[in-house]
């Protein structure tokens, strides 16, 4: 990345209509035209020879899809639309495949990020719906809110949160080949800072899965679907992690990250699949966690479990 820009990675299996939008030689170039440049409509098209027409309506393309700002400035005869580019890379993600391959019949569930079951988290802590903050900032008790369920995001800097999922793989006949974990996460820190490395650690079943380290807690441009009145000072995105399962071992996004296998979950012994998320105290990164949920970050999803037979 360059310095003083941003990235953009976007998700083959869930970008599909930004990716749509880039899929016009005409557009690519008109990004490329604005990296690090301020131009207006006529500018543009003047330097890519085309009509102000054609330029207007690939702009207004862009712009929606969230690739192009446009600004109002005023100028010596009236005012003008200044256009930026919002990313200075944009990367494409292919999302990592386990093993085994993936047309399987897969039963899932996803989990609002508010209905944990169990806690134990330290300060700074909080959580907000996408409407307001539940209960009070750096308060743990304010996570036994009956508003929490309604939440789209939460904090805290050690401890964690617990999800109970139905097991419904003991309504199928088939055996299970693969369980998946996927959520949207950062490191917490007061502020954001993109460079705050956090040991962000998942169980299944009181059995530790892996260890995924965060990078940090980024800040740099407002999340896809962070809502408007949360400040911009505030945590804004994650990255969408996902954590695999199966009878060779457990993964993030295709990386081994340990030995457990389906066969130490005991998935049968149980009438629910127990999902814990957080930060052990003696990590060697303790950098907190955010939990993105839907109405919050660049992925519009909670926390979800997929069984895989």
């Amino acid at each position: 990345m360059r310095k003083g820009g941003s990235i953009l990675v976007l998700n083959t299996e869930k970008d599909f209509e930004v990716l749509k939008v880039l899929g016009s030689d005409l557009r690519i170039r008109i990004l490329g035209l604005l990296n690090g440049k301020k131009l207006n409509v006529n500018e543009i098209a003047k330097a890519l020879n085309i009509p102000q027409s054609t330029a207007a309506v690939n702009i207004k393309a862009l712009e929606k899809a969230g690739l192009v700002k446009v600004e109002n400035r005023k100028g010596k005869k009236g005012s003008q639309k200044l256009c930026s580019a919002q990313y200075s890379e944009i990367v494409i993600a292919f999302p990592s495949r386990a093993p085994e391959d993936r047309e399987d019949d897969v039963i899932e569930v996803e989990m609002p990020v508010g209905l944990y079951t169990k806690f134990e988290v330290s300060p700074p802590c909080g959580l907000c719906s996408p409407e307001k903050i539940v209960g009070f900032l750096d308060a743990p008790d304010s996570f036994w809110s009956p508003e929490r369920v309604k939440a789209g995001l939460l904090w805290f800097e050690k401890g964690f949160v617990e999800y109970k999922f139905p097991n419904n793989a003991l309504y199928k006949r088939e055996p299970l080949k693969r369980i998946e974990v996927s959520m949207e996460l950062s490191s917490e820190v007061p502020g954001t800072n993109k460079n705050w490395p956090s040991d962000i650690t998942l169980w299944i079943n009181e059995v530790e899965i892996g260890t995924w380290t965060s990078p940090g807690d980024f800040g740099d441009r407002r999340g896809r679907f962070t809502p408007l009145w949360w400040k911009l000072e505030g945590s804004q995105y994650g990255l969408l992690k996902t954590w695999i399962v199966t009878d060779e071992g457990s993964f993030v996004d295709g990386e081994r990250v340990s030995d457990v296998t389906l066969k130490d979950l005991k998935i049968y012994d149980h009438s629910s699949i127990k999902i814990r998320v957080g930060v052990k105290e003696d990590a060697r990164n303790v950098g907190g966690i955010n939990i993105f949920g839907r109405g919050f970050g660049n992925y519009d999803q909670d926390i979800v479990l997929r069984l895989c037979f």
